[in-house]
């Protein structure tokens, strides 16, 4: 299983990015992917998951109604569009997959987010 962010970088408040994962190695239909962040300093928290049955989505109470986690199937690809960004949104963030029911997630190196004027 190995999974790969891209899409980290500087912008200002307000903007936006978009963070892609590419997934490879495993049946990636059948996964749980998700995106985690770690600010400095802080602990690593869960930002948004999408289920491998029926593309239900969650989020953080922080990002709700500002980040949209999509995935494509046909492309193993996922990702994070991430709107109205704020300064509290700095961190680095991570790409994960998991295959229900097993617990273990398997982790991508991480992309970076500043989001500074």
């Amino acid at each position: 299983v190995q999974v790969v962010e891209s899409g980290g970088g500087l912008v200002q408040p307000g903007g936006s990015l978009r963070l892609s994962c590419t997934a490879s190695g495993f049946t990636f239909s059948s996964y749980v992917m998700s995106w985690y962040r770690q600010a400095p300093g802080k602990e690593r928290e869960l930002v948004a998951r999408i289920t491998n049955v029926g593309g239900r989505t969650n989020y953080a109470d922080s990002v709700k109604g500002r980040f949209t986690i999509s995935r494509d199937n046909a492309k193993n690809m996922v990702y994070l569009q991430m709107n109205s960004l704020k300064p509290e949104d700095t961190a680095v963030y991570y790409c994960t997959a998991r295959r229900p029911p097993a617990t273990m997630e398997s982790w991508g190196p991480g992309t970076q987010v500043t989001v500074a004027s």
